[in-house]
């Protein structure tokens, strides 16, 4: 209450002329200050020796951690991580096999080739690449259409019966699925390399989630023909090796293929295939379809990565894992692989046992080929029907999504009619199609939010105080004001922290990175001093116990005659007490009380002083949609944790709304850190610290809307 009294006490009044465009050309100077265009085009042409190092090892990220890996930090988890990981490769391999329409065998090439390409040229140290149920059922929408069973019957000996030419079939589809996979490796590889990393940006969070839930009812119904012997028409962790290897066996004995004709995985050639051309004929025929699979390979894989990385404080290049993924579904396709992404049930196993780089996918791809060259044919008498159950066990996540439908309409109704929307279109078309029709769909819900809220707020007027963020003026010390020229949604807002990162020249995430390298340096010193000075105490009692055997206490003779021992304290804090009055039951390993400490110094690498206080001026934000929320949720954590204190101003009623529904404020993040206008987060930053000044108390901003003739 007495902060709450004193703020309302301290009032402050502004005396000013209204000031138009001519006015302010009077009081500030402007920036004539341009780049030309044949400037910039010769700066970016220009190559020097330090910058082609850059630029190639930015191209090859292997060449510049692979010589830094700390191998005796990293080495045992990416080992265990790799194991685990690669024995999940072999069920989910075979049993997304089935989904793409190609023999199974193709499955476990897709989990060995691409995965070393991606250890090569990929920049995210904890996503399991490989095959995915949702790419799957991409790719096998398109084998069935392009090669269809009709395309293969062939009439049999009798008059009415016929039969289908399984093998050729699958030849074929196997080459279409190895086409159309490096067709999509090539649009990733040249989105990466004109950079067009940013373009993933337009697959919100709702967007994907409720894209992987519908293409998940895509695969429970593609794989009910191998459940229950039905065969419906597509319109357009290491348990599973367990189950695996359990049904094998029980097949084998049992001879389930010739007793009950159950449909096993079949031949498993030993040995890797030579690379294969890619049929040209075809490449017109499936360029949507390669499109599409190159936006949802890449945005799935983008997304879990930035989660990771955000969680370990390390940076993901959205560009270079656009190239990194166009190599691998383009070399790949060139061995008879299908398209991959990320997969977070492996993701999740390589996280939580023990992998911290690249190396435990490359450790997992040598259990692939191990597989591979040796024990392959053990599992040609599989049922599919045990894959088809693991295909379902792993869809158990993609499943729980629909609960996302409850919490969008608490938070922000339009996300949650995204979600059903991208559902409903996806569940109606076939994969690439319901993609297409989503992001249409959110785009213009965006255009149609973004437009009704310019008409509106155009005519708003303000009465507040003047601050000239785009002219030359004089800088406040230690306060920064950060302001964006458009509102803050799910496809700018990696922009606007980009953005926020370069005017403040603060790389949060790799700040936070050195301070929890400097406490893990911290803690080790403490822990070897403890170590060194308790095994220094010990040294001194057992050397006091000699010393008072040889000149035993009254106390000491007692005890001996009694027939027991001297008893010593690990825990006591009197041993020099008692070692100078020669009072062996005193006597203890003292513990120190000094201990080394590492101070936290500064980034090596950042020479910008961190800003005390930074102010986002929100007022051009006319709404704030989930992805929104939490963009300002993590700056205020981040900078935070950094020492930085952040402040908001200038918030419009609707934003504040959202913020509220998006659990934004809680009992340490509350409204005292908004302001009405950037001079009241000014006047406080500067004089917050005096008793005798406080900040005024937050009010929404009042706005008059004209009316319109």
């Amino acid at each position: 209450m007495k902060d709450k009294d004193l703020r309302k006490r301290v009032p402050y009044h502004i005396q000013r002329d209204v000031l138009d465009e001519l006015g302010v050309d009077q009081v500030a100077e402007k920036s004539d200050f341009k780049i030309s265009a044949n400037e910039k085009l010769r700066d970016a042409v220009r190559c020097t020796g330090p910058r082609f190092k850059s630029c190639f090892l930015s191209f090859v990220p292997l060449l510049a951690w692979l010589p830094r890996y700390p191998f005796r930090e990293n080495a045992i988890g990416d080992l265990i991580s790799g194991i685990s990981v690669g024995i999940m490769h072999l069920p989910q391999g075979m049993a997304y096999a089935l989904l793409a329409a190609v023999p199974p065998v193709f499955g476990l090439y897709s989990s060995f080739y691409p995965i070393l390409i991606y250890f090569i040229f990929g920049t995210s140290k904890h996503i399991s690449v490989g095959t995915y149920a949702v790419m799957s059922v991409m790719i096998g929408s398109v084998t069935e259409r392009l090669a269809p069973d009709s395309d293969f019957v062939i009439p049999g000996n009798d008059t009415n019966s016929t039969t289908l030419d399984v093998f050729s079939r699958d030849a074929e589809r196997v080459k279409i699925a190895a086409t159309v996979t490096f067709l999509s490796g090539i649009f990733q590889l040249l989105l990466g390399l004109v950079r067009f990393g940013f373009v993933v940006t337009y697959l919100s969070e709702p967007l994907v989630r409720a894209y992987t839930t519908a293409a998940a009812i895509h695969v429970i119904v593609s794989q009910l023909k191998y459940s229950f012997g039905i065969n419906p028409q597509r319109y357009s962790g290491p348990l599973s090796l367990i189950y695996i290897i359990i049904a094998t066996v029980v097949s084998w004995q049992m001879d389930l293929k010739t007793e009950y004709g159950v449909e096993v995985v079949g031949e498993i050639p030993s040995g890797l295939q030579a690379p294969v051309a890619p049929a040209v004929s075809l490449l017109g025929s499936m360029v949507g379809d390669a499109f599409a699979l190159a936006v949802v390979g890449y945005g799935i894989a983008i997304s879990l990565g930035r989660i990771f990385a955000l969680k370990y404080a390390y940076k993901v290049d959205s560009n270079q894992e656009l190239i990194a993924l166009g190599l691998s579904n383009s070399i790949g396709g060139l061995f008879n692989c299908f398209a991959i992404s990320c997969s977070m049930s492996r993701t999740m196993v390589q996280v939580s046992t023990g992998g911290k780089s690249q190396v435990a996918g490359a450790i997992s791809a040598v259990v692939i080929l191990v597989i591979l060259l040796k024990i392959g044919e053990l599992f040609e008498e599989l049922p599919k029907a045990v894959l088809a159950a693991i295909i379902y066990v792993n869809l158990q996540g993609m499943m729980k999504q629909f609960g996302d439908i409850c919490s969008l309409w608490r938070t922000n109704k339009v996300d949650m009619v995204v979600w059903v929307m991208t559902l409903i279109l996806t569940v109606l078309f076939n994969p690439d199609l319901g993609l297409a029709a989503s992001i249409a769909f959110s785009i213009l819900t965006v255009v149609f939010r973004t437009h009704y809220l310019f008409i509106i707020f155009c005519y708003f007027e303000y009465n507040v105080s003047v601050f000239f963020t785009h002219l030359q003026v004089k800088e406040i010390p230690g306060i920064m004001i950060f302001r964006s020229s458009a509102t803050l949604y799910f496809a700018n807002a990696e922009m606007y922290i980009d953005a926020l990162y370069e005017k403040t020249g603060v790389d949060v995430a790799k700040l936070l990175s050195h301070k929890k390298k400097l406490e893990a340096k911290r803690l080790r010193k403490e822990k070897k001093a403890a170590k060194k000075a308790k095994k220094e105490a010990k040294k001194r009692a057992k050397e006091a116990v000699k010393a008072c055997l040889c000149f035993p206490t009254e106390s000491a003779v007692s005890a001996f005659n009694q027939g027991e021992e001297p008893q010593f304290s690990d825990t006591d804090e009197s041993g020099e007490e008692a070692e100078a009055n020669g009072d062996v039951h005193k006597l203890s390993v003292k513990e120190p009380k000094d201990v080394a400490a590492v101070e936290a110094g500064p980034d090596p690498d950042t020479d910008t002083p961190l800003p005390r206080a930074i102010i986002l001026d929100l007022s051009p934000v006319n709404f704030l949609d989930t992805v929104g929320v939490k963009t300002l949720r993590n700056i205020y954590k981040d900078y935070g944790e950094a020492g930085v204190q952040v402040y908001l101003c200038g918030c419009q009623r609707g934003v504040v709304e959202s913020m509220e529904k998006g659990d934004f404020f809680n009992e340490k993040v509350t409204k005292s850190i908004l302001f009405s206008s950037v001079h009241d987060a000014v006047l406080y930053c500067q004089q917050g610290n005096s008793k005798e000044v406080q900040y005024i108390l937050m009010s929404y901003t009042h706005t008059r809307i004209s009316e319109v003739s």
